[in-house]
């Protein structure tokens, strides 16, 4: 079955391990949504499990060889050790088992898709080209990291022929997608227990260009030096695929010029091959944003949707979760979650928490994601943190990292200046610390893509208290 185009899904029994990352729950969702008899387990109960559920998912907290039953296909996320028993029945009984990238690609199978890479705002771009597209009179179908603000979900099964993807290139496996186009954002080094050069990082996303339909487009950020050097690689090869490009560059198809941002909107006026289309106003702020939905509205025009919709769509867009993520406001202070976990993003996070907090100060609580991340940008980290007026540093999330040997977060500690920052690996000390810290018109930054998210809401009881 996992070599063969599956057409009916109605007839599939498909089980997930690991069914409630954001990954593997999206692509449940819209296989059940499909008429697919869908089964998952995962080590523990959550609401992304309940939704699963209410679709008719038959759900197992824990894994066991019994809960495979009679299923006829099994999907894994890349976070699954071999040696997990639902894999060794699977593999005993000779069931097929898919690859979650593979799965999302069976899926693609067909349809107008549209794959979103980039090193950052790929969950952003992909949320807001969904949104642009379904304020266009499209209904996509679309399977992405986070669940997006505006339909509370991260995935659909629209009744539309197009299909938006978001493509983590984190493992290599978004070659899997083959898709009608792709929007590429930036390309820098990360995933550094993967690739341990930009070079290697360069091979992957030339790797994911080749997989593009022939008949295919390729839209790419100007502005940024990875993408640039991936276009002039791809036009050497001559492929047959169409090329767009955006940015604030003066030479780019879609560009940006008269930027303002505020502290909870940005806008900039638009133009595409020198024809102005009007003004884009978002409702968050950051020049980062408005890049990422220049990206939206150019693989919208690819798909043949008009631009004025495109524009109102964007305007409509109101976050996804974890992305700069408002968890309330007490006595004053605001406080925010974001996922940045790379010194770039942590740069344009901060960026936009300036804008935000205006004359108050930006007070953040940073937990490194990964010990080979810490390892190789301690120096970035300690540049990009600088940018707030105090941080406190938490010890390092491992995620699925065995640690390395003399790497903590006080590596970052070090090429910090005292005076704004310390390193406190407690998390009820520092919920304490910057609650007491915090004085009205501050902004307090939960950042870090592990459990540093848990803390915004303990903050505001703190503030609360």
């Amino acid at each position: 079955m996992s070599n063969q185009v599956i057409g009916d899904w109605s007839k599939a029994r498909v089980h997930f391990v690991g069914i409630g990352g954001s990954g593997m729950s999206g692509i449940a969702r819209i296989m059940a949504s499909r008429g697919a008899e869908v089964s998952g387990s995962d080590l523990q109960d959550s609401s992304t499990l309940n939704g699963l559920r209410s679709l008719g998912a038959t759900i197992h907290i824990g894994h066991s060889r019994a809960n495979i039953k009679n299923a006829d296909l099994v999907i894994k996320s890349s976070a699954i050790p071999a040696s997990n028993p639902e894999l060794e029945e699977a593999q005993s009984r000779g069931i097929p088992i898919l690859e979650r990238a593979a799965a999302l690609a069976q899926l693609m199978i067909g349809t107008r898709s549209v794959a979103v890479a980039g090193t950052h705002g790929k969950t952003t771009t992909t949320s807001m080209l969904t949104v642009a597209l379904q304020h266009s009179g499209l209904d996509p179908s679309f399977a992405i990291g986070a669940t997006v603000s505006n339909s509370g979900t991260n995935a659909h099964q629209g009744s539309g022929n197009t299909f938006i993807v978001e493509a983590d290139e984190s493992d290599g496996s978004f070659t899997a997608y083959k898709p009608l186009g792709a929007i590429i954002t930036n390309i820098e080094l990360d995933h550094v227990d993967n690739f341990a050069t930009l070079a290697q990082i360069d091979q992957i996303f030339d790797d994911f260009v080749a997989t593009i339909r022939p008949d295919g487009f390729l839209v790419l950020c100007i502005d940024d030096p990875g993408a640039l050097r991936l276009m002039e690689r791809v036009k050497k090869k001559g492929s047959s695929i169409s090329i767009s490009t955006y940015g604030i560059d003066s030479d780019a198809d879609l560009r940006l010029d008269r930027i303002h941002l505020q502290p909870k909107s940005a806008e900039a006026r638009v133009s595409y091959k020198g024809r102005v289309l009007g003004q884009m106003e978002l409702a968050i702020t950051g020049r980062h944003n408005l890049l990422n939905a220049c990206a939206a509205l150019l693989a919208g025009l690819e798909l043949g949707a008009n631009a004025n919709d495109l524009i109102k769509g964007l305007a409509l867009f109101s976050g996804a979760r974890r992305r700069f993520e408002i968890k309330g406001i007490s006595k004053g202070i605001t406080v925010i979650d974001d996922y940045g976990h790379h010194p770039t993003e942590i740069k344009a996070t901060l960026e936009s928490a300036r804008i935000y907090a205006q004359s108050g100060r930006v007070l953040t609580v940073f937990q490194p994601h990964r010990y080979s991340r810490t390892q190789v940008f301690a120096s970035e980290f300690a540049k990009a943190l600088s940018a707030s007026d105090y941080t406190y540093l938490l010890e390092i999330y491992p995620a699925s990292e065995k640690e390395i040997p003399g790497v903590s977060s006080l590596l970052i500690s070090k090429e910090m200046a005292s005076s704004n920052h310390s390193y406190q690996p407690s998390m009820p000390e520092v919920v304490e610390a910057v609650a007491k810290m915090a004085k009205s018109g501050d902004l307090i930054l939960t950042l870090g893509a592990g459990d540093v998210s848990s803390l915004g809401k303990l903050i505001l009881e703190a503030i609360e208290s």
